[in-house]
């Protein structure tokens, strides 16, 4: 199968220190993978590269065909808008806004009317397990659900890729397990890939395939 989104032979540097030093990796449409290496080792620039947030000294990002690394700013933008979903480790939520509206905000985002953005946000309440808190502002949600929310805001707007750094990171170990089982099921409900980055075996567990950075090199591949 052909990979939807990959990464051939990335370098990338700050200042002295080489983040990546040849870091391949290939993601098949419907797939999850999971990366994981000590701290340090390039595995959330690995990341950042795949999602177009950060742009390779040398190497090349291929997603659906197109080079990211050949795009404008605006063209990286809008394929994250629109292609790309996000899961970070505290969420990320906006605090001023209930949950439905922040599982709402990538279709305003794209122009989808209001009505339309919060029906289809509310949808993903019963499915992810958090039914009567679509109005609960972020800090009313306890870690788990806040982190659920952010993977129904993920999703939402039909993301083919979602990027998750260190998603349960912030939580124990109960409510992790709940917030990858409820992932895992709605991504491969959806046909998202997921790329998430964990130093947890137990997360990684989640996934199809591991992939072990060191020293910025993706250096081994195993069945997860």
């Amino acid at each position: 199968m052909t990979a939807l989104i990959e990464a051939r032979d990335l370098h990338k540097r700050f200042g002295v220190t080489e983040a990546l030093r040849g870091a391949s990796l290939a993601v098949e449409p419907g797939e999850i993978v999971a990366v994981t290496g000590p701290s340090g080792s390039g595995k959330s620039t690995l990341l950042h590269c795949l999602a177009g947030i950060l742009t390779p000294d040398r190497g090349e990002v291929v997603y659906a065909g197109r080079h990211l690394e050949r795009m404008s700013d605006r063209e990286r933008t809008m394929l994250r808008r629109n292609r790309f979903g996000f899961v970070f480790q505290f969420g990320q939520l906006v605090p001023e806004l209930p949950a439905v509206e922040n599982v709402a905000m990538p279709m305003l985002l794209t122009g989808a009317g209001r009505r339309a953005s919060l029906t289809a946000a509310a949808a993903w309440f019963p499915r992810l397990g958090l039914q009567g808190l679509e109005r609960r502002l972020p800090g009313e949600l306890s870690g788990g659900q806040s982190q659920r929310v952010a993977i129904a805001r993920a999703l939402v707007a039909g993301a083919e890729v979602v990027f998750a750094d260190e998603p349960t990171g912030a939580l124990d170990s109960v409510a992790a397990d709940q917030v990858m089982e409820l992932f895992v099921d709605a991504a491969r409900q959806s046909g998202a890939s997921v790329v998430v980055v964990t130093h947890e075996a137990r997360v990684a567990a989640y996934a199809d395939r591991g992939i072990t950075v060191r020293d910025g090199r993706a250096s081994r591949a195993v069945a997860a």
